[in-house]
């Protein structure tokens, strides 16, 4: 069992930045792949952005360009530079951990957006 912990969500204005930071509770070899979704409330989990073992990475349309996913395996956490925020932004931002066996997610983070 692995325990997904984000952190660094909050209020920023638009045009504004924040670094959210998704915590693996043991060593993450195993995962092939992370992701960050977001959810508004009434809309369905979407992806933001990947990035897999290799280091290769993936965006949606929306966030491209202003939106980094990166890994850093000795700490077993894997981060989501968000720059130039919009107020679209706004929602909960889900870490998951895609392994060859099962999916883990964290507790979510809120990050709100203000105009």
């Amino acid at each position: 069992q692995v325990q997904l912990v984000e952190s660094g969500g909050g209020l920023v204005q638009a045009g504004g930045s924040l670094r959210l930071s998704c915590a693996a509770s043991r060593s993450t070899s195993s995962a092939y792949a992370f992701g960050w979704h977001r959810q508004e409330p009434g809309k369905e989990r979407e992806l933001v952005a990947s990035i897999s073992s290799g280091g290769k990475t993936n965006y949606a349309e929306s966030v491209k360009g202003r939106f980094t996913i990166s890994r850093d395996n000795a700490k077993n956490t894997v981060y989501l530079q968000m720059n130039s925020l919009k107020p679209e932004d706004t929602a909960i931002y889900y870490c998951k951990m895609m392994t060859s066996y099962t999916n883990y997610w964290g507790q979510g983070t809120q990050v709100t957006v203000s105009s």
